[in-house]
């Protein structure tokens, strides 16, 4: 998968790298999203902007730290040929200040809780879903754990499992 970053208001740091290894682990979870084709923007912006995005398509009105945009269903994903033209899977956004908060309440690195919602986002563009059922939120978390598990990063569901 091919990432358009887009680094609007996080500080200097490593985050297209740590987008391109996300990217890479959730894909080996998740084998939808190894498909050559397929390509997701991703903005590194701020809580307001988040907000606004928020409350322009969820009709929710704060921030929250990461809004994912499907382009595809999951039928179309699954059943992708490999050989073609670019295909959009969808758009991510990421508040800066929501994940930072989130990181230092819970104790780590904003790096690492970055990874986490990445990935998180990268499945949900996938068609995964943790709102539907138990099993399809132990599911997804599943795939989450082990892709944030392959590159050195503690489950952040630790205390639930």
């Amino acid at each position: 998968m091919d990432l358009d970053i887009d680094l609007e208001d996080w500080p200097n740091g490593s985050w297209e790298d740590l987008a391109e290894r996300c990217s890479m682990s959730a894909a080996k979870q998740a084998p939808e999203l190894a498909n050559e084709r397929l390509t997701a923007s991703l903005l590194f912006t701020s809580d307001a902007e988040v907000h606004t995005l928020n409350r322009e398509w969820r009709q929710r009105d704060k921030p929250t730290n990461v809004l994912s945009f499907p382009m595809l269903e999951r039928e179309e994903l699954i059943g992708l040929d490999p050989d073609g033209p670019p295909v959009m899977l969808g758009d991510l956004a990421m508040a800066y200040e929501t994940c930072a908060r989130e990181a230092a309440e819970k104790g780590i690195a904003l790096e690492d809780h970055a990874a986490h919602l990445i990935i998180h986002g990268l499945l949900h563009l996938a068609g995964h879903d943790h709102e539907i059922s138990p099993e399809d939120a132990d599911a997804m978390e599943a795939l989450e754990i082990a892709a944030l598990a392959s590159m050195g990063i503690a489950d952040p569901y630790g205390d639930r499992h």
